[in-house]
């Protein structure tokens, strides 16, 4: 399979693309909050930023999946990549000279988020024409494992280069982002784009995703415990862990140690996907992991040892990692080719529409009632969804058949002109992979967001 990728072109240029942006995404997502505090000195206005691309996402998403049925996908990323070449060129322009209003950041800020929610389904849409079906999920540990390094890398990149100079990390997306345009232009497979009837946005249409999770029992259920259980609960967990092995912030080093490890625990869980084959054992790995969050968060309750929790957490995201890979392989199998881009926004929804509340929730209880009882009710929330993902029928693979996925029409690798033809055909979409432990969270920076 590794060979088979490493000879795959097209693959080859679109996990290049996604490099340049993420990683270019990931500096000014630390740069972005970093100016607006040095030009305001208010770390309220610095936290809007985060909470407009958050809110700017969650609306966006399922408009932004129907989109990537709708229009030829990769016409479409290229479009998003001028797009946020455009809204970073504002930005760079704007500090260069000295005058960044707020108004234009929280622009930058909503702009690339609500580009990102049409250029990540259309991704995965393209990706799924482009790597054969056995090697899906390499693909998606690969996607995985350059993800997490830009986000172990990106941010100290992004305030080194901070600085040095304020603009300097902003010039770097737009460069980056520049790169990423040529990367996708380069590739010549095209996922032709679904023909649908009657208006693009009408409710039946921006619920087909969800729709379609919600009549298979096995992906309902793991989506609403895993996704929205776990996330809301893990975000919690490392939220509160920071918290306290930091000392209420006066320790940036026993803080710092837990967010580290956190980065780590990503990268090594995409990188031993491939070897573990996790489609394989999605239920088992899931069930894992959900129990050995279960005790790493009593273990936090008792154990004050910033090392000790971040290890912890870092295993934790491995595992959960692995899991999260074996999930999406199974459900980029059974997601038809012409609903792929709705499937997968819809799921992305599901994961991320309680993931901010977590570390609202952790705060609070942390506040109220003190660093133990915190980590023990976490623990309770998170000992829930492990009962249920281990002992509910529907949580299993094999509970109910799986909707055949539609038959992918052929891709074409034909040269430009003839391509470009190609695009104006009607047929049935070629399939992507779903987005992996990837959340909108993760991306607020100026640009676009990338799988």
């Amino acid at each position: 399979m590794a060979a088979s990728l490493r000879n795959n072109r097209d693959f080859r240029l679109l996990w290049m693309s996604g490099l340049f942006a993420v990683l270019g995404t990931q500096m000014t997502a630390l740069a972005l909050p970093l100016l607006v505090l040095r030009e305001t000195g208010s770390a309220v206005q610095a936290g809007a930023i985060g909470t407009v691309s958050v809110t700017a996402v969650l609306i966006t998403m399922l408009p932004g999946g129907v989109m990537a049925d709708r229009v030829e996908r990769r016409r479409l990323m290229r479009l998003c990549d001028l797009g946020s070449f455009c809204v970073v060129g504002a930005l760079v322009v704007a500090v260069w000279t000295g005058h960044v209003p707020l108004v234009l950041v929280l622009l930058v800020a909503g702009a690339g988020a609500v580009i990102g929610s049409l250029y990540g389904p259309a991704a995965f849409g393209l990706m799924r024409s482009v790597v054969p079906p056995e090697d899906m999920g390499t693909a998606t540990a690969r996607l995985q494992a350059r993800t997490a390094t830009a986000r172990l890398v990106g941010p100290m990149v992004g305030g080194a280069l901070f600085g040095l100079h304020p603009v300097l990390p902003f010039l770097a997306e737009a460069i980056g982002l520049l790169l990423s345009t040529v990367c996708v232009a380069l590739v010549r497979t095209r996922s032709r784009s679904e023909s649908g009837a009657g208006s693009a946005f009408s409710k039946a249409e921006l619920t087909a995703g969800l729709s379609f999770l919600w009549r298979l029992p096995y992906l309902r259920t793991v989506l609403l415990v895993f996704g929205l259980g776990m996330n809301f609960a893990f975000g919690a967990l490392t939220f509160t862990a920071l918290t306290v092995f930091s000392g209420g912030g006066r320790s940036g080093l026993g803080g710092g140690t837990v967010v580290t490890f956190i980065s780590v625990g990503a990268l090594s869980g995409a990188l031993l996907a491939p070897r573990l084959r996790p489609e394989r054992h999605t239920w088992a790995l899931i069930a894992a992991t959900c129990w050995f969050c279960v005790a790493s968060a009593l273990a936090m309750a008792w154990v004050r040892v910033p090392l000790f929790a971040g290890l912890l957490c870092a295993a934790c995201m491995c595992l959960s990692t692995v899991a999260s890979i074996g999930f999406l392989s199974t459900l980029l199998a059974v997601t038809p080719g012409d609903r792929v881009g709705r499937v997968q926004s819809a799921a992305g929804f599901l994961s991320s529409l309680v993931q901010p509340f977590g570390p609202l929730a952790g705060g609070a209880l942390l506040t109220a009632f003190g660093s133990r009882t915190t980590f023990g009710a976490i623990a309770g929330v998170l000992a829930v969804s492990a009962a249920v993902v281990t002992f509910a029928p529907s949580a299993r693979p094999g509970s109910a058949p799986p909707e055949p996925a539609a038959p992918d029409a052929p891709s074409d690798s034909e040269p430009a002109d003839a391509a470009d033809a190609a695009d104006a055909r009607p047929g049935p979409d070629v399939p992507p992979a779903p987005a992996a432990a990837e959340t909108p969270a993760d991306r607020t920076g100026a640009g676009s967001p990338r799988p």
